[in-house]
């Protein structure tokens, strides 16, 4: 059963990614997911290298996406 204390967590955490998201933060968990899942082979980067990344490719016009 779950508690309104946890409804309450799931809730913040996504009104969190939704922020995030809206104001161009990119999301890490995300990235980490869909890494596992579908490259396996490839190391991931640390928080701070796929921020790196992220805002480069935002601001440099750096690559596109791998899928």
């Amino acid at each position: 059963m779950t508690t309104w204390v946890e409804v309450l967590r799931r809730g913040w955490r996504q009104a969190v990614r939704m922020a995030r998201l809206m104001i161009g933060v990119p999301d890490y968990e995300a990235y980490v997911a869909h890494l596992r899942a579908h490259h396996p082979e490839r190391p991931v980067m640390t928080y701070e290298e796929f921020f790196d990344e992220r805002m480069a490719a935002r601001y440099r016009g750096g690559g596109g996406r791998c899928c």
